[in-house]
């Protein structure tokens, strides 16, 4: 990304790091303390509960922006893309992320045809890039998802036996999160993180 470093820098290319996230029941279990004598238990009500959320960190930064989505698939991807595009009117996106399918599915790459096609690659207005396979670590949103699940486990006690307790839990999580992971810097050590 040297090339575009200074417009980075600027803020006219937004380097956006982007993921998706499956909460589920599960995700309130965790290591808690209680009596030795004693197994300490979390009822869970409905395993198959589960809410998906799309989340993107920029880069520059540090700014979270997650919505939830009903599925991790192609539709949703390009509303999440399309919600970024309006974020960031006028902004050329540099999009980062891993090989899920739908992330190299066909309406993807009609719609970035359809977006950038004419264009030289410079003036793309999406440029996709992909991280290593099977390398979430590479990837700064999956820190972010890490904490905000560890805060719902940290919460445990404040879950209802309802879903949506830990949906409110996981939310509040991201609410009250700052985006300052040491993978973040690494990648643009120059950042603005807050």
């Amino acid at each position: 990304m040297t090339p575009h470093r200074l417009r980075i820098a600027t803020g006219d290319v937004i380097v956006l790091y982007i993921d998706e996230c499956h909460l589920v029941w599960g995700d309130v279990c965790g290591y808690v303390w209680g009596p030795s004598n004693e197994r300490v238990t979390v009822p869970i009500v409905n395993q198959r509960a589960r809410q998906s959320y799309y989340g993107a960190i920029d880069a520059r930064t540090g700014e979270l922006m997650v919505i939830p989505v009903e599925a991790g698939n192609t539709q949703w991807i390009l509303i999440f893309v399309e919600y970024l595009r309006q974020r960031y009117e006028g902004k050329q996106l540099v999009i980062c992320w891993d090989g899920a399918s739908y992330h190299r599915s066909i309406e993807l790459c009609e719609y970035l045809e359809g977006l950038n096609g004419g264009l030289s690659q410079a003036a793309w207005w999406i440029t996709c890039v992909q991280f290593a396979p099977n390398a979430p670590e590479q990837n700064p949103i999956e820190d972010v998802w890490l904490q905000a699940k560890t805060y719902v486990r940290n919460q445990w006690h404040r879950c209802q036996q309802t879903f949506q307790s830990v949906t409110d839990l996981f939310e509040e999580g991201l609410n009250a999160m700052v985006c300052d992971f040491a993978k973040l810097r690494s990648y643009l050590p120059d950042s603005e993180i807050i």
